[in-house]
């Protein structure tokens, strides 16, 4: 499918045309025609379960910030996207962003580090945000601060942007060869991923005495908690069985519980997923990326490399095993739980819904709409099976100015707990918290995902929204960004 043939949602001005383009496409989400506000409206409701109480039902989800300095620590960058996540009115800040474990757990020589030398840094990090919160929000009453604890596994890139260092569970068919990886590439020891779940309870231990109020144990987008997940072919005590494949989060959270016991802790999850994607060949001309297809994987049914996946269809979802995922969480009495989908490095159609491709992506196969409506059902029936859990759900910036309209009626009618904002943050933070005060929204600022704030980190460039913030707009990283993208 061509991006012509997809209705660009900024040329949409009404509700009622936004509500007719959805039945257009067969698609049934919950959309108010009207912003309810202060008191009345449910992005303001607090939340209250268990001993976890959050002032509003909005939420931060965590990004991956590519700005840090090369020691792991917190740059002005890094601190300034900080404080306008305070800016937001949110009142659950998921993660802020991906902080890895180790050195060697990053996805780029950039990323975030937890650790001794960088305590003074996140600690910086978060009282700057509480800081521009209160005066967002009046006070940092039922404000929920977590910190997003990851290891990159196949993605892992510590050293060098162009230099992969992946760190592999398994043979994977597909991505091994999108890696370039030889056939005889090793695999983590079970001896390495204790080595590295011991990395886990240590960051969780630092994470607590600077005062986070939880940590998020990742298991999305193709990093390595979601690889576990998918290791149906490893053998041993960490592959095979679904017991075997929750091992490492079990460990994960038995060890935090004995070192940091008043620490919450929550799990951003790839609750659906299908085969990897590639830019259709035939389509692809001049060094212009054609629609995504999927990558040829007759040879591999029952298809045994995913999680959500359906094994005979695999370009097809499957829940069944994420219900006995969330079911273990509750298990486990984790009851803060953060659904996504899929991997922004094989299929971000799944991931991201975007009009624009990322430089290492593929022109929507699909109205991204769709891909939008795929994470909220999903979230909505896996909410509907447990619903004494902490449900935050994504996908959500693709809505651009009809973002508030459905983020109010999922919530009103119980699609999800919590609403999670990602992308619309780098550009206008504030805008549920605006739509909810009965303030008028800023069009100029809302996301149209031009999905520049993936290709620029790809490129070696900080983080964040070249288009529209001005912050970046005209610096000279967008002059290489603007140079990087006419060559493509």
């Amino acid at each position: 499918m061509s991006t012509r043939a997809i209705l660009r949602l900024g040329s949409v001005k009404e509700v009622a045309q936004f509500r007719e383009h959805l039945r257009a496409l067969g698609l049934a989400i919950p959309c108010d025609n009207e912003i309810l506000r202060g008191a009345h409206s449910p992005l303001c409701a607090p939340l209250a379960r268990g001993g976890i109480k959050i002032g509003n039902r909005i939420a931060i989800n965590p990004m991956e910030g590519w700005d840090g300095d090369r020691d792991g620590n917190p740059t002005e960058n890094t601190i300034r996207r900080w404080r306008r996540f305070g800016q937001s009115g949110a009142k659950l800040i998921w993660g802020g962003e991906a902080v890895a474990v180790s050195h060697s757990a990053r996805a780029n020589p950039n990323q975030l580090v937890i650790a001794d030398h960088t305590r003074a840094g996140l600690a910086q990090l978060r009282a700057g945000l509480i800081e521009e919160h209160k005066r967002a929000a009046g006070s940092e009453k039922g404000l929920l601060i977590g910190l997003q604890l990851t290891h990159s596994g196949r993605y892992c890139r510590p050293n060098a942007h162009d230099r992969p260092e992946p760190r592999i569970l398994y043979r994977h068919p597909i991505l091994d060869r999108k890696l370039s990886l030889p056939r005889d590439y090793p695999l983590l020891s079970d001896a390495e991923i204790a080595s590295i779940i011991e990395e886990f309870h240590r960051a969780a231990r630092i994470a607590w005495e600077l005062e986070f109020d939880f940590v998020d144990i990742k298991h999305c987008h193709g990093y390595l908690g979601h690889e576990f997940l998918s290791a149906h072919t490893r053998e041993g005590k960490y592959g095979g069985s679904f017991e075997n494949r929750t091992r490492f989060l079990r460990e994960v959270v038995e060890g935090i519980r004995a070192v940091a016991p008043q620490l919450q802790i929550g799990v951003r999850v790839s609750a659906l997923d299908t085969v990897p994607f590639q830019p259709d060949p035939a389509q692809s001309v001049n060094g212009k990326l054609g629609p995504g297809i999927p990558e040829p994987h007759a040879n591999l049914i029952p298809y045994r490399w995913g999680f959500g996946v359906n094994a005979l269809y695999p370009t097809q979802p499957d829940l069944a095993e994420p219900i006995q995922f969330f079911s273990l969480l509750e298990k486990l009495d984790i009851s803060l739980v953060n659904v996504t989908a899929g991997s922004p490095y094989y299929n971000p159609h799944i991931q991201r819904p975007a009009l624009y491709p990322p430089s290492d992506g593929y022109l929507p196969p699909e109205d991204p709409l769709i891909g939008v409506v795929r994470q909220m059902e999903a979230a909505k029936e896996l909410k509907q099976r447990f619903p004494n859990l902490i449900f935050v759900g994504t996908a959500y910036s693709y809505l651009q100015d009809f973002l508030p309209h459905v983020a109010q009626a999922a919530l009103r009618e119980g699609w999800v707990d919590v609403v999670g904002l990602g992308r619309m943050v780098l550009t206008y933070p504030e805008i549920l918290l605006d739509a909810a005060e009965g303030r008028a929204l800023q069009h100029k600022r809302v996301c149209r995902t031009f999905s520049d704030c993936t290709t620029a980190p790809r490129k070696g460039l900080p983080s964040g929204c070249y288009p529209l913030d001005s912050y970046y707009k005209n610096s000279a990283a967008a002059v290489q960004l603007t140079a990087a993208k006419a060559k493509r």
